[in-house]
């Protein structure tokens, strides 16, 4: 795939272990707007610091990932190790090292290889290309993914064509906002910057910060787009005539990102779509569907197919949402299973039964206050979930 303007590596540093790609770079050919949206954790890894104070300072040409070691919680020698991999990328770039940011993710708690590391930089940044080079970057960043996430979208604006596309990582440790997760988003369009900022958050609202696999918000949690107007059209804005299939492709494609985030969960065999409706707001909504989805309970009544809504009916309960119990109607896909805050009787329980043995399905809340709405999307938490986490550090 080639993104007109853009260059891509990926080395193996043997960060955490060897045999594995774990150091990538991305290379805007010119400056590029840059928006960026960062973990609500308080606490927050020494890249995630460095990036925001960057992002907020202008245009941005390089961004340096690494995998196996999330640089969080190592005080001021993991600032410093942060700004010393820029310097270095910037010199071998030749640009200003503002104009580099920084990503990382892996363990916490330990400080960066920077032996290992360093050496690297330099074959990383010689073996930029603009052809395959985003397929490894997106192999690089792996943690305990199970495959690479990856999505491109094309659209024209002024007649003249333009590319998005974006990669991702994330498998466990993913709970808005954001999560242990990266995303990598890179378009040849030229979009104004205010305009950029408000639909990438706004994006990522819907997407990124609309999943959960086990309900843990990271220290590393980083979500950028870079904007570098290569393709040659004038500037999008709101008011551009291909602005709005612009806003449309950019939220397809990061839905689609945060949907194979989800299908790759830790140990998740299923994939499910949570909407909360009849809400007395949309806030109120995503409020009490992420309860649901996060609720460990109803999560490993879909592990074991169990159609126990009684127990999506609790979460919502203590979410904090305005319900009342005798309105709320539950279904899984088009089955009824409560009316009315009772068993829908007859069949359901076997068809409710049936609809939770498939891969994915939808379970949908309404609760008949008002007009609010959400949908957030999650997996099942099977043995194999907790198996990887126990055994994640060895």
């Amino acid at each position: 795939m080639q993104i007109k303007g853009f260059r891509f590596s990926a080395v193996e540093a043997a960060i955490k272990k060897p045999g594995r790609l774990d150091l990538a770079l991305i290379q805007s050919l010119r400056p590029a707007a840059a928006s960026a949206v960062f973990t609500t954790n308080s606490v927050k890894a020494a890249p995630v610091l460095l990036s925001m104070e960057r992002v907020a300072m202008g245009p941005i040409r390089a961004i340096l990932v690494n995998s196996g070691n999330a640089n969080a919680c190592t005080g001021k020698q993991g600032m410093a190790d942060a700004l010393e991999t820029t310097r270095l990328v910037a010199r071998y770039l030749e640009i200003d090292e503002e104009e580099v940011l920084v990503a990382s993710t892996g363990v916490i708690g330990v400080p960066l290889p920077m032996d290992r590391l360093t050496v690297a930089l330099h074959p990383l940044v010689n073996s930029l290309s603009d052809g395959t080079g985003l397929d490894a970057v997106a192999q690089a960043i792996m943690t305990t993914d199970t495959f690479p996430k990856m999505e491109s979208r094309q659209g024209t604006a002024d007649g003249i064509a333009y590319t998005i596309a974006g990669i991702a990582k994330g498998s466990g440790m993913i709970m808005p906002n954001m999560a242990t997760m990266l995303a990598f988003v890179f378009t040849d369009a030229a979009v104004e910057l205010e305009w950029l900022e408000q639909i990438f958050r706004a994006g990522c609202d819907v997407s990124f910060n609309a999943i959960t696999v086990d309900g843990d918000t990271s220290t590393n949690d980083t979500a950028l787009i870079l904007a570098n107007g290569a393709a040659g059209n004038e500037p999008l804005g709101a008011l551009s005539p291909g602005g709005a299939e612009f806003v449309s492709l950019l939220n397809e494609l990061l839905l689609s990102l945060a949907h194979q985030i989800v299908r790759d969960g830790e140990g998740a065999t299923k994939f499910v779509a949570i909407t909360v409706t009849g809400a007395l707001n949309d806030a109120q909504a995503k409020k009490g569907a992420m309860a649901i989805a996060n609720s460990s309970l109803v999560k490993t009544a879909f592990f074991g197919q169990d159609a126990n809504w009684g127990r999506i009916l609790a979460a919502i309960g203590y979410s904090g949402v305005t319900v009342d119990q005798d309105q709320i109607d539950l279904s899984f896909d088009d089955v009824m299973m409560a009316k009315n805050g009772l068993f829908a009787g007859g069949d359901a329980e076997a068809r409710g039964s049936a609809v939770l043995r498939q891969k994915e399905f939808s379970v949908t809340v309404d609760l008949k206050l008002g007009m609010g709405r959400a949908t957030v999307y999650t997996s099942d938490l099977s043995h194999e979930y907790v198996s990887i986490n126990a055994d994640y550090r060895t």
